[in-house]
């Protein structure tokens, strides 16, 4: 390939780097403001959404056009489709950011305070996780992100027990049944960046060995039934 399609590669991929820098601040931003009911940093977090979109879309256009100017082949097509799908998963976790962000708009801090240690627990595996999947994509860092893969079953466990809680606390108060759902909420859209953050090391682990780990299957097995014979 080109030195100039090099060089446009060095940019995507840096362009991405710093959108996902910014997906982390704004996670660990919309945490805080849930866990502190701290509705001023919550609106913040959602302003920040538009930015994040338009981000999003015109990384997905560069690599379009990457791909239809220089129809790279290989290990720069891995880099590209990546950079592609790292960038969706992106996108998704600053959603989640927002959801919760939303719901800390209009949560209180004694309801929130019941939950707010499970909550956190269940935050900082999340963040933990992202912060992860992010280092080893910036870093190239293969396994690294095998590491992480077996991260996701904790914070469903979390997840899980926290659920438990919610519902029986749901029976013992039911005129906070707003507040716990408000806490639900933020603890699935949690859960759910957890599961980003697990596609995104899944990604790197196909940049680098073109292997397909996406439920657990071997390469040769990823495809549908009907396409084998």
């Amino acid at each position: 390939m080109s030195a100039h399609f090099v060089e446009l590669l060095d940019l995507l991929r840096r362009r991405s780097l710093r959108m996902a820098s910014a997906v982390e601040d704004m996670l660990d931003e919309a945490c805080t403001a849930a866990l502190r009911a701290d509705h001023a940093l919550a609106r913040r977090v959602i302003a920040r959404d538009v930015e994040i979109d338009a981000e999003e879309v015109a990384i997905e256009a560069e690599v379009i056009r990457l791909i239809t100017l220089f129809q790279p082949m290989a290990s720069d097509m891995r880099l590209l489709t990546t950079v592609l799908k790292v960038n969706n998963d992106l996108e998704r976790v600053a959603d989640c950011a927002v959801n919760i962000a939303q719901r800390a708009r209009h949560i209180d801090s004694p309801g929130m305070a019941g939950s707010a240690e499970d909550v956190k627990e269940i935050a900082q595996g999340a963040m933990r996780m992202l912060r992860g999947a992010l280092k080893a994509y910036a870093a190239e860092d293969c396994e690294a992100a095998r590491t992480l893969l077996e991260e996701d079953a904790v914070i469903d466990a979390f997840y899980g027990e926290l659920i438990r809680k919610l519902a029986a606390a749901a029976s013992r108060s039911p005129e906070l049944m707003t507040t716990h759902l408000d806490v639900f909420s933020i603890a699935k859209n949690l859960e759910r960046i957890a599961d980003h953050a697990t596609n995104i090391a899944e990604d790197v682990i196909f940049l680098h060995t073109g292997e397909i780990v996406r439920h657990h299957l071997p390469a040769a097995e990823a495809d549908p039934p009907s396409q084998k014979r």
